[in-house]
């Protein structure tokens, strides 16, 4: 099994915590304290809000902020197209902001977004007749007759593979 733990330096722990809650993560009380706080997404994925302080005790390079440039972007799917209205909705209400325009492919619907510090956030939506990745080579999880992803794809107009 395999679990993600996405790191955040926050600047105000409680408003990161109150934030993320709103949009739907739970506080793992057992890893919880002044420094740092747990919150859980579903099973297998985690934010870890920790203060910027205790932050860069995980490493030696300098803590970059998020006000000051991109750090990464994490997404998160949801289960319909109103599911990522919600949650851009709720970013809205709870302090956070848009980071881009919407887009929407007809197949797939994403929402970039930031949290209150600035982490790049988005939200995103796959109808059932969205391409899937391609398997590793020499690997078919599809059925033998099913169509190529990429080649359905690129006749949608998706960029093609290289």
């Amino acid at each position: 099994m395999v679990m993600i733990f996405v790191n955040l330096p926050v600047a105000d722990l409680e408003r990161s915590k109150a934030f993320y809650t709103a949009l739907g993560a739970e506080v793992v009380a057992e890893f919880t304290d002044e420094n740092a706080s747990c919150l859980k997404w579903d099973e297998n994925v985690f934010f870890m809000v920790l203060a910027a302080d205790y932050f860069a005790t995980f490493t030696d390079q300098p803590v970059v902020m998020p006000g000051t440039g991109a750090q990464s972007i994490t997404a998160l799917s949801r289960d319909s197209r109103e599911q990522v209205e919600r949650a851009r909705q709720t970013v809205l209400d709870n302090g956070g902001s848009e980071n881009k325009p919407p887009v929407d492919h007809g197949v797939m619907y994403v929402v970039s977004m930031a949290d209150p510090d600035g982490h790049i956030i988005e939200f995103t939506w796959m109808s059932d007749e969205a391409p899937q990745p391609a398997a590793p080579d020499g690997f078919n999880h599809q059925h033998p007759d099913a169509n190529d992803a990429f080649t359905d794809a690129e006749a949608e107009g998706w960029p093609a593979r290289e």
